[in-house]
């Protein structure tokens, strides 16, 4: 993947997310028509929004989409961004969704978000900061593991979705 930072007056930014969104019921409804609408309706959220879609791929009940985003915008925002923008115009341009989602969802009220480090894992920044200046002087260690959920023991159980 090229270097893509953000540049604003105060501040430089890559914060990459990797997002997991199932369909309602884990209905099979991302056909070639919805993944052609879903590309272009990505194509416009990232023409309206500071949200730049590197990657869309799917399944035929869940999509994976890895985004860029600005600081100002929060991990939840970019979801609901995403979420409801794609929601209200897939049922516009595909009734025939509709009538498989009933009760008016398109998506699980969950998803999976997890962050994407281009340059570097938490074992590589920890070492960065310890090693930052002349004298490293730890302040602050966590206990135990970096904030590891008890509902996933594998890394690739992301929202119900095991690859």
């Amino acid at each position: 993947m090229e270097e893509v930072h953000i540049t604003k007056s105060h501040n430089k930014s890559l914060l990459l997310y990797h997002l997991v969104c199932p369909a309602k019921y884990r209905r099979d409804v991302f056909t070639e028509e919805v993944e052609v609408t879903l590309k272009k309706i990505c194509e416009g959220i990232s023409a309206r929004y500071e949200i730049n879609f590197v990657e869309i791929g799917s399944d035929a009940d869940h999509v994976h989409f890895l985004v860029q985003s600005v600081p100002t915008y929060s991990p939840k925002k970019v979801v609901q961004t995403i979420k409801s923008i794609t929601a209200i115009q897939i049922f516009e341009l595909h009734p025939e969704v509709k009538k498989k989602l009933w009760g008016g969802k398109f998506w699980t009220s969950g998803y999976y978000i997890n962050t994407v480090g281009q340059y570097a894992n938490a074992d590589v920044i920890k070492s960065y900061v310890q090693n930052q200046g002349k004298e490293y002087k730890q302040i602050q260690r966590t206990i135990g593991t970096i904030l590891v959920s008890n509902n996933t023991d594998t890394p690739s159980a992301c929202c119900g979705v095991v690859h």
